[in-house]
């Protein structure tokens, strides 16, 4: 393969910086959870699901731009040896189990909206299996890496939910191929070494020898043959041995370069990125747009497709304080009569703190507010105006629909669980966070 010129090096570097951005961050959730058994993150390995059943309170910090609408139950598998099987009970609640591929691409789903709530048994497989599919599985999800991640979520309608909640999670289930179908076992997979996550590698060309290693887990697809090949001449190949100091001092220089363009892309793009609408999804409905990819990605790891849930919200205010504070303003979301979201499901709206993005502290526990919350009060003409400040109103219909906020700056992130048509095509807007007079 012939040598890269310099200005050659320093594309390949940013498109390969902008491919495996998500392949690095999946990494980064994948290894305290599935590999780093003293890491209280610890799932218990592959193959297993740890859930959350317990509301996230402020004091949940693991996570950020956390929920209370669709509680998780997080795992992860390993398919070189075989398939697995995702077994599910009958569910009478909204519910999702997105499997996704190493580069966060989603393979299937499995839950109310895409196989309804009855029981059922799903094979999982790897690339490049071609085995018997056993009787009574209801569908086949084939996945093309090695290694796959499932975060799933279960509708809990609040704190008294709980044990119902975590009766519906442990019965989720995942089996070997050949446990479910009571047959020996196929030999084990060779153990790899697993490098140790390092935060500091996403910005240095150390970021490609993570990725060298991770692409051995990853098969060559004829859609991004092209790119493997560029980081290929790179010295990117998937063999696991990518080795920086091996570089010629030009050539890396220049793929350091590479990589600030990249970061300098994805940042001018996160700008633009008003809502979720093409951030999250299959492979085939990204294409090749990693850059939206790596938006989603960083943005909201492991967002669900917009079909599923749509994400959007406030990061600024109608006065262009961006983002908006709650030391200086009081503030009020208006939806007018037959303009609240509409949702298949449900929809929420849920505040954070900046910038940590975690929830925040209030009198009354209340970390979001959507069509769910007790005791809202619409207006006279049937639409909904939701008060954000971080001072209970005196006014109890302005209580009633009072969404706490902290004493300095906030966003508030809205979620749609099976949005309207309207919602996806845009006709469906979203009110301004508008400063109270």
């Amino acid at each position: 393969m012939p040598e890269l010129t310099v200005e050659e090096a320093r594309s390949a570097a940013a498109e390969g910086w902008i491919w495996g951005f998500a392949l690095l961050q999946n990494y980064r959730t994948m290894y305290p959870q599935a590999i780093d058994s003293d890491d209280p993150r610890y799932a218990g390995g592959f193959g297993r699901f740890r859930h959350y059943s317990e509301p996230f309170t402020p004091a949940n910090t693991d996570v950020v731009t956390p929920n209370n609408d669709t509680p998780y139950s997080w795992a992860w598998l390993d398919l070189r040896a075989e398939p697995y099987v995702v077994s599910v009970p009958a569910v009478d609640r909204y519910y999702v189990l997105p499997l996704h591929d190493l580069d966060t691409s989603y393979v299937g789903y499995i839950g109310a909206r895409t196989t309804g709530s009855g029981a059922g048994d799903y094979l999982v497989a790897g690339p490049g299996w071609d085995g018997v599919v056993p009787g009574g599985i209801g569908g086949v999800l084939r996945a093309e890496t090695f290694l796959v991640g499932i975060l799933g979520r279960t509708y809990m309608a609040g704190p008294d939910d709980v044990p119902a909640l975590r009766a519906i999670q442990e019965q989720y289930r995942l089996r070997p191929l050949s446990e479910f179908t009571g047959t020996a076992a196929p030999p084990p997979a060779e153990e790899p070494v697993w490098p140790v996550w390092r935060e500091e590698d996403l910005g240095t060309v150390e970021f490609f020898t993570l990725l060298d290693f991770l692409l051995q887990f990853f098969p060559v697809l004829g859609s991004e043959r092209e790119l493997r090949d560029r980081l290929a001449a790179l010295g990117v190949t998937g063999s696991g041995e990518f080795e920086p100091a091996a570089l010629k001092p030009e050539i890396r220089a220049a793929a350091e370069q590479g990589i600030e363009d990249a970061r300098a892309r994805l940042e001018a793009a996160k700008k633009n990125a008003a809502d979720s609408t093409h951030w999250f999804g299959t492979r085939a409905e990204h294409g090749t747009d990693y850059l939206t990819r790596a938006v989603g990605v960083d943005k909201g790891l492991y967002g669900l497709p917009a079909a599923e849930a749509w994400y959007a919200g406030w990061a600024g205010d109608d006065q262009g304080n961006r983002p908006p504070n709650a030391a200086t303003h009081d503030h009020v979301v208006h939806f007018a009569p037959g303009a609240l979201p509409p949702a298949r499901y449900f929809w929420s709206a849920t505040m954070y703190r900046l910038p940590e993005r975690l929830l925040v502290a209030n009198e009354t526990d209340r970390f979001s507010i959507g069509d769910r919350t007790p005791g809202l009060v619409y207006d006279d003409d049937g639409g909904l105006t939701l008060y954000v400040r971080k001072d209970r109103p005196a006014d109890p219909k302005r209580a009633a629909n009072w969404l706490p906020a902290p004493d300095g700056p906030f966003t508030i992130a809205i979620r749609v669980y099976g949005p309207d048509a309207s919602v996806l095509d845009g006709s469906w807007t979203l009110p301004a966070l508008s400063v109270e007079a």
